[in-house]
């Protein structure tokens, strides 16, 4: 390969070593965040499969190093979200899973309401409002204020 092929396939990009000394970032989030890094515009990321396989990671392993990275706030949920998808993040709980999918579907759910229905599931209020604090937690409530102010 000439010189002049590589410049034209080689990415040329600035990274910061504050990646390698950051506490809380172990080797998968430190390899995550340059594969990231060589992206340069966040409407072109990668999908979790190819940043594994460029990070040489597993999928559960990169899904980890992207979970620290929002933790870290490095990475943006909603990016976070895109990458990974809603029901693959395994720090929810079924329960909240569960209470996702139905908020999406009732966005203007009232906690009463919810409370009558879940009352058909055998769900008590206590269990409701832990899945509603799980969901705030990791940042799913961001798009829906009126479920943010049943948290609190």
């Amino acid at each position: 390969m000439s010189s002049e092929q590589a410049n034209e396939t080689g990415r040329h990009f600035m990274l910061s070593n504050e990646v390698f000394s950051m506490p809380g970032m172990d080797i998968y989030t430190q390899m995550t965040y340059i594969v990231l890094k060589c992206y340069s515009t966040e409407s072109h990321l990668p999908a979790l499969i190819e940043i594994a396989k460029l990070g040489r990671m597993s999928a559960k392993q990169t899904t980890k190093a992207l979970q620290c990275l929002v933790e870290l706030n490095i990475l943006p949920h909603k990016l976070f979200r895109q990458m990974v998808g809603e029901y693959r993040d395994d720090r929810l709980s079924w329960s909240a899973k569960g209470l996702l999918t139905f908020c999406k579907e009732h966005p203007r759910v009232s906690l009463d309401e919810l409370l009558e229905l879940s009352s058909q599931s055998g769900e008590d209020e206590q269990s409701i409002h832990e899945a509603l604090k799980e969901l705030d937690r990791y940042g799913y409530l961001e798009e829906y204020p009126e479920w943010r102010k049943l948290v609190n």
